[in-house]
């Protein structure tokens, strides 16, 4: 199955520059990993945002549910999900 998910992330304004950057930098290990594995399949950033929107694959909500909260940003993050079926025009070919 394919989601539309979108993914805005307020950090605290108290988190120490180190901590950010450190978190940060493993939510891009992380994608990485997603986009690797053909989970995470298309990704847009949000300009003048700490913000995305992505494609993501997963077998079930479920499985999708376990990719998004493995994220390290995960409890700092607004995500909204909508799942997308296929539409008569994708397979029309004239």
């Amino acid at each position: 199955m394919d989601f539309l998910v979108r993914i805005e992330v307020s950090l605290p304004p108290e988190l120490a520059e180190a901590e950010r950057a450190t978190l940060l930098r493993r939510e891009a290990e992380r994608g990485r990993v997603l986009r690797d594995s053909g989970t995470l399949r298309q990704i847009w950033r949000i300009p003048g945002r700490l913000a995305n929107v992505g494609i993501w694959s997963a077998s079930t909500p479920d499985e999708l549910h376990d990719a998004l909260t493995s994220l390290p940003v995960w409890s700092y993050a607004d995500i909204s999900v909508t799942a997308l079926a296929t539409h008569p025009l994708a397979a029309d070919t004239t």
